[in-house]
């Protein structure tokens, strides 16, 4: 199979750039490599009708840390390289909402609240002993204290305290990412869908793809953005990691407001619509979601009705209306990986399920490095 004269000469042909995933980061390398450099043909592969990892299927939580998961991270990770992640994710947050605007992602900054059950009073104590110094440590980036404790109890059950961020926010994962690709196509970014490579190769003038179907696809330069599926393209510090999702039909009188965390994160959940969207439970198999299978498992999606039973919405009837599952890029460090991998071929994943802090920012990061 050929490719004709006119998709070589409008979509395909000879390309500057090609960019190897549509999610957030994808897109923003590709955005600002053309504000950089607005005469470079980049072109984006796209393996999903949609993109397919995480960045259409996340929570859109506009988040940089719970105080339980940064006092987690502490036990493993400096006090400085904790502060510089939860600073360089305040930093992609402002340039996403600069990028896109706040109306376009529907951003609203409800705080955040990370819920502890009565198994976590060692944690909770913990974290009120501690909350004083991070405010102060935190204070010169975000001109306030993040953390307080909070006393409403929300209508919880079996709920002992709950912790906010006052600067926490949500953004409408949709309406962000249809204004991501709106943006990246009026900037004139060529994005293929259902273009799977299966493999690539460096050249003398740069770097050749396959795709499905047999075909080849030239480039100068190659840049690989598909997280959760970067592990068959690169040997890298990075994993898959499953994320199971459900959301309740709407339910009436719906009093929650604002993002929610319990358990280091692991469980996530907030009001969209008047519906509960609930998300989590890789901390009950980590070695099975270890993969980039997109299919809801039923053990995850039962502990996560469980929990909304009985902590969340407790003698509230309600409905599962949708669930799903997307992939994250992970690893051993939670710093993502933003580097030249190869003459001609560099990479920008693990963003380590922070990809709404971090996509805008790594992504313009690594358009830097392509044109240096």
């Amino acid at each position: 199979m050929n490719f004709s004269y006119w998709e070589n000469k409008e979509l395909i042909g000879e390309n500057d750039v090609v960019i190897i995933g549509s999610g957030i980061t994808g897109l923003s390398t590709a955005i600002h490599l053309k504000r950089k450099s607005p005469s470079l043909k980049v072109l984006i592969l796209e393996r999903g009708v949609l993109p397919w990892g995480a960045s259409t299927k996340n929570a859109g939580f506009a988040c940089f840390g719970s105080l339980g998961e940064v006092l987690d991270d502490l036990q493993n990770t400096s006090l400085d390289e904790v502060v510089r992640l939860i600073e360089s994710r305040n930093a992609g947050l402002n340039a996403l909402i600069k990028l896109l605007g706040k109306d376009a992602i529907d951003f609203q900054l409800n705080g955040g609240f990370e819920l502890f059950r009565p198994n976590q009073k060692e944690e909770y104590v913990a974290c009120l002993d501690r909350m004083g110094d991070l405010n102060d440590v935190l204070r010169k980036e975000f001109g306030g204290s993040v953390y307080s404790k909070e006393e409403r109890d929300f209508g919880f059950e079996g709920v002992i305290g709950i912790i906010k961020n006052q600067y926490e926010g949500q953004v409408d994962t949709g309406k962000m990412m249809k204004a991501y690709l709106d943006l990246a196509r009026k900037e004139g970014v060529n994005i293929i869908n259902g273009a799977e490579v299966t493999q690539y190769s460096s050249t003398e003038l740069g770097v050749d793809l396959e795709i499905n179907y047999n075909l080849t696809i030239k480039t100068g330069k190659l840049v690989i953005c598909s997280n959760g599926f970067a592990k068959q393209f690169l040997n890298e510090d990075v994993e898959p990691a499953r994320a199971q999702v459900l959301i309740t039909k709407p339910i009436p009188n719906l009093a929650l407001k604002g993002t929610f965390h319990y358990d280091k994160g692991y469980y996530y959940f907030r009001n969209i619509q008047n519906r509960v969207l609930f998300g989590g439970g890789r901390n009950l198999d980590f070695k099975g979601e270890n993969t980039t299978e997109m299919e809801c498992t039923e053990h995850v999606i039962d502990r996560l009705k469980d929990i909304l039973s009985n902590v969340i919405l407790p003698k509230t009837n309600y409905e599962v209306d949708y669930h799903w599952a997307g992939i994250m890029g992970v690893g051993d460090n939670k710093e993502p990986i933003i580097k030249e991998v190869s003459r001609n071929i560099l990479c920008a994943v693990r963003l380590g399920g922070m990809g709404v802090a971090l996509g805008t920012m790594v992504g313009k990061d690594v358009a830097s490095k392509v044109i240096g």
